[in-house]
């Protein structure tokens, strides 16, 4: 699909989009979808995440499957199923209650979704309307060869895709291609349906008392108890959206979704269906916080075989089967209000000096759990040598800008190396060191003020808050003063009323003007508290960020104070890990014994 071979537009059926705080997201690790309040699927890309959308009303396309009552009297809640994917609608109607059950079964073929529905009459006899209208590439594939089944199953062809849907025997075709029913359900009962995509045709069985007993299995064991974390329902929740998020191949996309808007109409919308390396390592480093659980192991074999493939010239982001990101382009949408509607993205050629940095991170974390492997730790020497052979040169950082000598790239860098030299003990350990302590040394001649305050980049005398990570993880001591005096600059100019941005957008503005609060920064803060011992105020940090969730639970990239809105794509899975990371830290075995 290129750009103007088709005019965007808004399929007449298309509901305008809610806030993004109240979207759910399920997910199977290979694809994940949003439902609405409607009980809508808005967004879902198949066969794969950057594949194109076969729902994609979140971006004002054609393209739904919908459950909802039949009552339009009804107010709507929902939530999920406790340590898992598994969503559960909820709407109380002027004579009853009706729920709908969802998920994406699991375990998952990646040519193969499974998308599982069961509507409950809670209280009442229930009476819901289905309508189902798969649209593969964007909406650009209506169904065809659409027919019943002697068994009274649907199916039908989208571009290259194979639609089965079963428990709707009774659903007729309405004038727009698609199938609709009216779904009656007595007190107490349940009715199940299950919907196919695949890239091949399929005749299996489609059995939903079986499907659902694998997807409940597999999220039991996927999820640990998080019992001695800060908030363990939390910590279980992120757990879930970090596994839903992560393919099989090891690759976790940074989002599901594409486009949405991290401010109105500025051009600040991109797409984040694709695996970024600092994301993983991050989402890696989490889950060392806790322990040696196989999220760790896919971070630790996805980032190793980047690596060994690319060197020094290791991509920022890839898709999740490791290859290259495409460039951007735009898609036959008329996009979120406020956003665009792109495909792509421009970062996967860039260099990121800090990328190398997290790897060493992850590497180290997942030496301590005696999970690195031989291959691994070759990854891991790969990283130390670009550093050695990259770290002086100008770099677009975390935040993906032009090209500076950022500060944080270089912290992240000497906290890796240290940290790896202390884990692995090779006979490299000793010049890993000393590589350390040079790029400390030259990053300290040109980015420290005289008082310690590490500024953002050589030439910005700004504050950052992203420079409290690698502080916080130790590429100083606790002690250091450079820790207390950034963090008091960093709570100083770039935080309001226990929120944090990531760095003043310009003089002119307020920090709530010129963007959100930006969680991952918030856990940050709460991370440097905690490293200086001040645990209380850690806390304020940690629970402040944690409250801006959306109704579901989730967190998008930025959280709109004024407004209490989130911004940017959802889920954004790097904030799930800190606050994974930082509930870990922040539990009863990671405390450090009382505020000082």
């Amino acid at each position: 699909m290129t750009s103007g071979t088709t005019p965007p537009s808004r399929t007449p059926a298309a509901d305008s989009p809610w806030v993004l705080r109240d979207y759910a997201f399920i997910a199977d690790g290979e694809r994940g979808a949003l439902v609405d309040p409607r009980g809508q699927i808005t967004w879902l890309c198949a066969p794969a995440w950057h594949s194109g959308a076969v729902f994609s009303g979140l971006l004002g396309g054609p393209g739904r499957y919908q459950i909802r009552p039949a009552d339009s009297w009804n107010v709507w809640g929902g939530y999920y199923e406790d340590g898992t994917l598994i969503h559960v609608s909820r709407w109380v109607t002027g004579d009853g209650i009706v729920s709908c059950r969802e998920a994406l079964a699991v375990p998952a073929d990646r040519g193969r979704v499974v998308l599982l529905r069961q509507v409950r009459a809670v209280r009442g006899d229930a009476c819901a309307d289905l309508g189902l209208d798969v649209r593969a590439e964007y909406g650009q594939r209506p169904m065809t060869d659409l027919r019943r089944d002697d068994d009274g199953g649907w199916r039908a062809r989208t571009g290259g895709l194979h639609v089965r849907l079963t428990g709707a025997g009774d659903a007729r075709p309405d004038r727009n291609g698609g199938l609709r029913a009216r779904l009656r359900v007595p007190e107490g009962g349940a009715h199940d349906l299950v919907l196919e995509i695949a890239t091949s045709p399929q005749d299996g069985p489609l059995d939903p008392r079986a499907l659902w007993s694998a997807t409940e299995r597999w999220w039991a064991d996927a999820v640990p108890g998080c019992s001695g974390s800060a908030a363990p329902r939390d910590t279980r929740m992120a757990y879930a959206v970090l596994n839903g998020l992560t393919s099989s191949t090891g690759g976790m996309v940074a989002a599901a979704t594409t486009s949405l808007p991290e401010r109105a109409d500025t051009g600040r919308d991109y797409d984040y269906r694709y695996a970024w390396v600092r994301d993983q390592c991050y989402a890696g480093i989490g889950v060392a916080a806790h322990g040696p659980h196989p999220l760790l192991d896919r971070a630790v074999d996805f980032v190793s075989e980047r690596l060994l493939a690319d060197g020094d010239r290791l991509r920022p982001a890839y898709t999740v089967d490791g290859e290259p990101l495409p460039g951007e382009w735009s898609l036959p949408l008329v996009g979120y209000p406020g956003g665009g509607e792109r495909a792509g993205n421009r970062a996967g050629h860039q260099f990121q000096l800090d990328v190398f940095g997290e790897a060493l991170q992850l590497f180290a974390a997942a030496a301590r759990h005696d999970a690195l492997d031989s291959r691994a730790a070759k990854a891991a020497a790969v990283a130390a040598d670009a550093v050695a052979a990259r770290w002086t040169e100008p770099d677009t950082g975390l935040w993906e800008l032009d090209k500076r000598w950022w500060t944080h790239s270089r912290l992240s860098c000497v906290l890796g190396l240290r940290e790896l030299a202390r884990e692995l003990g090779t006979p490299r350990a000793a010049d890993w060191s000393a590589l350390a302590d040079r790029v400390m040394a030259g990053t300290r001649s040109r980015c420290q003020r005289s008082d310690g305050f590490w500024q953002r980049a050589a030439d910005d005398p700004g504050a950052e808050a992203a420079l409290l990570l690698p502080l916080a993880r130790g590429a100083v001591p606790p002690t250091d003063r450079s820790l207390a005096v950034t963090r008091a600059e960093v709570a100083r100019h770039l935080s309001d009323d226990g929120y944090v941005y990531r760095f003043r957008q310009d003089a002119d503005r307020l920090l709530g003007d010129a963007e959100g609060a930006f969680l991952l920064c918030g856990y940050m803060m709460a991370l440097a508290a905690h490293a200086q011992g001040r645990d209380v105020e850690a806390a304020r940090w940690f629970e402040r960020t944690r409250s801006s969730c959306g109704t579901a639970g989730l967190f998008a990239e930025e959280f709109d104070v004024a407004q209490r809105q989130l911004r940017g794509n959802l889920p954004q899975g790097f904030v799930h890990a800190m606050l994974l990371e930082c509930s870990a830290r922040l539990g009863p075995s990671g405390l450090s014994g009382g505020e000082r």
